[in-house]
């Protein structure tokens, strides 16, 4: 189980209040997981503490240097190989997509290490000196890292034991059967003329669960059909792994 997680990038103050809101920060503040947010800078060795270069063979933008890159990963995780007892991820376009199948098996590591990607890229040698993974969480380029980051840890932290208040929250969320979620809805009863369904309101738990089960294949026909597999009623994600998740 997930215990510990640990992040490398060269703006480490992107993460001081993403670690300390809402439901992440009340799990660091009970110890259910421990974050460290760690400057690449730490491991240059020059004056200007320089993390990246100009790419051989020319091209626009710079590419991350490997050797601070790979020094920090091993302080962190130790070298490269069979012994090494956490899993070091790099956020990256090229990475396999990230879905909810992806966050159950990171969160049953204990120790995790998120690379923060920027610029044109990563030298190649770092990712294969010290990178076991590469996680792309969506068909999208951004500049940097940092915000993969954010929600491949919002993502795995939330399945932990004693995370959320309500542990049966997680198991009922869009991709975890293999589905979109349906439809939700509170008070009041009525509003500018649009009622929440008798059926919610009506006190029968076996009636409500139908509904909203009929709901949630409905909307994942309509909007995420990729979901489904070639039975009409049969969720693809459903012991496949194939949900995908979105940037």
């Amino acid at each position: 189980m997930l215990r510990r997680i640990d992040v490398v990038t060269i703006f480490p103050e992107l993460f001081e209040r993403f670690t300390r809101t809402s439901i992440l920060g009340a799990a660091l503040e009970r110890e259910l997981l421990a974050i460290a947010v760690h400057d690449l800078r730490a491991w240059t060795h020059d004056r200007h503490r320089t993390v990246d270069d100009e790419p051989y063979g020319g091209g626009p933008g710079m590419v991350m240097k490997p050797e601070p890159l790979v020094e920090a990963v091993e302080d962190l995780a130790g070298p490269k190989g069979p012994e090494r007892e956490a899993r070091v991820a790099l956020l990256s376009p090229q990475g396999v997509p990230f879905d909810q199948r992806g966050a159950e098996r990171l969160a049953g590591e204990s120790h995790l290490v998120l690379v923060c990607g920027r610029y044109e890229g990563v030298d190649q040698r770092a990712i294969e000196l010290a990178i076991d993974e590469e996680i792309s969480i969506g068909d999208v380029v951004l500049s940097g890292g940092e915000i993969p980051a954010m929600a491949v840890v919002e993502a795995v932290s939330r399945l932990l034991p004693g995370v959320l208040g309500n542990p049966q929250s997680a198991l009922s969320e869009s991709f975890q059967n293999g589905l979109l979620e349906g439809p939700q809805y509170t008070r009041p009863a009525a509003f500018r003329g649009l009622e929440v369904p008798d059926v919610l309101r009506s006190g029968d738990h076996a009636k409500t669960s139908g509904w909203r089960k009929q709901r949630a294949l409905e909307r994942t026909r309509t909007r995420r059909p990729d979901l489904l597999s070639a039975g009409p009623d049969t969720p693809a994600g459903e012991g496949t792994g194939t949900a995908r998740g979105d940037r």
